[in-house]
């Protein structure tokens, strides 16, 4: 019996392999046939590129930290070998409706093609980057699994090279070239030396759908009444974490408006070394109504309330150069250090980034601070 239940488990699990990929593109296949959507609102066709010397196809993804680091590389292979007949494109394959906020730790954005917008835009891509996700079904005909991943098809559009775009994300001295290499020996009429390598990177999710291990409305929402001294206790930052800290008020509009997107970047760094507080600037008396908002924004963070009437004293024992309006929100390093200030409305990318670009790199993720950091 127990063998009988391992051989069908075994056999689902094959089924649901094959779902998800389909057989590596052989060396010698013909570019397959596509028409994806771009960053740019064009509709773009493998048959767009029959007059180039050199295909160039990439995937490539937004939330992960080898895909990242790999843009600049993929953007240099662009313009470097543009004047030699060589086109590149990227793809983003993997469905965005896979990804929870939890996923996207390493992120400024999802996977979607309004999210591709905001990459491509913001690292200044220098080539098409089209949209995958809601089928799959390109990297299902490149045999695309990973992201970053590239193939390379010569003047009669015949694969030639697949795999690594190189050995090393941190680009060292001794970093081994693949792809460019493939196309070097492309342009001068040979044969690439070494037409497989194994691309390495995040798996592309194709068609699958999330399911949330815990729903946000599970976990409890509280508030809790703030002193003077508390307040100003948090802004030198006892936590040992980044700490993002809102200030807002129920009556607030654009500090209504915000919250959600403050809510949802709290749940995507929040595995992290990084917490959240919001500070409400009601008057204690309506702390129901405040708690009424929490619970309406799934708020799981830290939530204080002004515990005094005095708004602006309140507001300056947390710091006296906020000043006394909202929405304020701050980003202080471990021990105090002020690391971003935004003093009404947010710009929710610039938030994001310096989120990001403040927290070290852990295992598996290396590169990630250095990529944020640089503009």
């Amino acid at each position: 019996m127990k063998s009988r239940l391992l051989t069908l488990l075994l056999f689902w699990c094959c089924v649901a392999g094959w779902a998800q990929t389909a057989p590596p593109l052989p060396i010698g296949s013909l570019v397959p046939s596509f028409c994806l959507k771009g960053t740019d609102g064009v509709v773009h066709c493998a048959k767009d590129w029959e007059g180039s010397t050199v295909l160039v196809v990439a995937f490539l993804c937004n939330h992960c930290t080898e895909s990242q680091v790999y843009e600049a590389r993929l953007n240099g292979l662009a313009r470097d070998y543009a004047s030699r007949g060589v086109n590149v494109v990227a793809i983003q394959s993997s469905n965005p409706q896979a990804f929870s906020d939890q996923d996207l730790a390493w992120s400024d954005v999802g996977e979607s093609l309004a999210d591709m917008e905001v990459r491509a835009a913001f690292r200044k891509f220098r080539f098409p980057y089209l949209f995958d996700g809601d089928t799959g079904a390109t990297a299902r005909a490149f045999g695309a699994i990973f992201a970053p991943s590239i193939y390379v098809f010569d003047k009669e559009r015949k694969l030639r090279y697949t795999g690594r775009i190189d050995d090393d994300p941190m680009d060292g001295p001794s970093t081994e070239h693949d792809a460019a290499a493939a196309i070097d020996a492309l342009l001068a009429g040979n044969l690439v030396a070494v037409p497989i390598t194994a691309a390495r990177g995040c798996t592309l999710l194709l068609g699958t759908n999330r399911s949330d291990s815990k729903r946000e409305d599970d976990i409890p929402v509280s508030v809790s009444l703030a002193s003077a001294e508390m307040l100003s206790s948090l802004r030198h930052n006892p936590t040992g974490k980044l700490l993002l800290v809102n200030l807002y008020a129920t009556w607030c509009g654009p500090c209504v408006t915000e919250f959600p997107d403050l809510i949802a970047t709290d749940r995507m760094y929040r595995g992290r070394n990084f917490a959240m507080t919001t500070i409400s600037s009601n008057v204690p008396e309506e702390s129901p109504q405040v708690l009424k908002f929490l619970r309406k924004m799934h708020a799981t963070t830290n939530n204080l309330l002004y515990g005094s009437d005095d708004t602006y004293a309140m507001q300056a024992a947390f710091d006296p150069d906020v000043g006394s309006a909202v929405p304020v929100t701050v980003l202080i390093g471990p021990g105090g250090r002020l690391l971003f200030n935004e003093q009404g409305e947010i710009d929710l990318m610039e938030i994001r980034r310096a989120i990001l670009a403040n927290l070290p790199d852990e295992p598996g993720h290396e590169g990630s601070q250095k990529y944020w950091s640089t503009k």
